[in-house]
């Protein structure tokens, strides 16, 4: 044992280790190294997550209000600081594989990503006004967009859901997931989410990636929105790029608890879910889709109950 060991019991019992752990990168794989991927970078993401927020929102994500006549300047220093660092990240993605070789997609998918976030800015005006109009504990706009979660969430699944269309890898995930990290809300960026969208309290919902969702939709918290199952091959290989997950059209409002899966389920417009259903097959427009209430006993706490009473109901 060298004299550096000796003097670092901690260090000594690391270095017994690390060739082992060596030996499992080069076994496994699960590293990115310059040379051979430069994967796109998760720290990265999250800093252009945030900052792309504070594009959509000047003054709502940052520790003071925008001072008086600055926003133009402030707008072209934040958009080429995002511009730059997403640039560098999608060149990133569209070249796993062969890092050194040229691909010629990522400044479309950039040009076509900014020109995206005017528009992006629109919708999410329209889904503040949906929440105003859906939630009557709320009194402002300010206050939607300063401590709802869904609004975060949407917001960047908008963003991504722009850059998983024009073919970016990876990053698209990496946003939402961002977003599901802070919101307890996972929307795949593939999912395709109409005007006037709100979803109420927001904890657990899911939307899987090849749903549809259309305008003036209403969602509560532990809805999901996912496959019914996984077709797989003649090798048993799942076969990717399929429908799997369900369509809701335009004016549905599905109540908390609701699972709704399958690519071949579609919720009729103007439909009602109530709260606790699970759906695997269509309903027609204008449905109202509920559980029927069973074994449901309501007792008398402040009664005296018998020992057969106690038996059947105790918890």
């Amino acid at each position: 044992m060298s004299s550096r060991q000796t003097q670092n019991p901690a260090l000594a019992l690391a270095d017994w280790h690390i060739p082992e752990l060596l030996a499992s990168y080069e076994r496994f794989g699960g590293f990115n190294e310059n040379g051979s991927s430069n994967l796109p970078s998760k720290g990265a993401i999250n800093e252009i997550c945030h900052d792309l927020l504070q594009l959509l929102f000047p003054g709502f994500h940052d520790h003071d209000a925008i001072p008086d006549g600055t926003l133009a300047q402030l707008t072209v220093e934040r958009m080429l600081s995002v511009v730059r660092r997403l640039q560098e990240q999608v060149r990133k993605a569209v070249r796993i594989g062969n890092p050194d070789k040229p691909t010629g997609r990522t400044v479309p998918i950039m040009k076509r990503f900014v020109k995206a976030i005017p528009a992006v800015r629109e919708l999410l005006k329209h889904d503040v006004e949906a929440a105003l109009e859906g939630d009557p504990s709320v009194h402002m706009q300010e206050e939607i967009i300063l401590s709802f979660p869904f609004l975060e969430a949407i917001a960047i699944q908008r963003l991504a859901h722009r850059l998983y269309k024009e073919g970016a890898p990876i990053i698209p995930r990496m946003m939402t997931e961002w977003a599901h990290s802070r919101t307890g809300i996972d929307i795949h960026p593939g999912a395709s989410i109409g005007t006037h969208f709100f979803i109420d309290h927001g904890t657990g919902v899911v939307i899987g990636e090849t749903c549809k969702i259309g305008n003036n939709v209403k969602l509560y918290h532990g809805v999901t929105l996912g496959a019914r199952s996984f077709a797989k091959d003649g090798e048993g290989q799942l076969i990717r790029g399929t429908k799997r997950h369900p369509d809701v059209e335009d004016n549905v409002t599905i109540y908390p608890n609701s699972t709704i899966l399958g690519g071949e389920t579609k919720i009729g417009e103007g439909s009602t879910i109530g709260a606790n259903v699970t759906l695997m097959h269509s309903v027609p427009p204008n449905s109202l889709v509920v559980t029927k209430e069973a074994g449901l006993h309501i007792l008398d706490k402040n009664a005296k109950k018998t020992k057969k009473e106690i038996g059947e109901f105790s918890i």
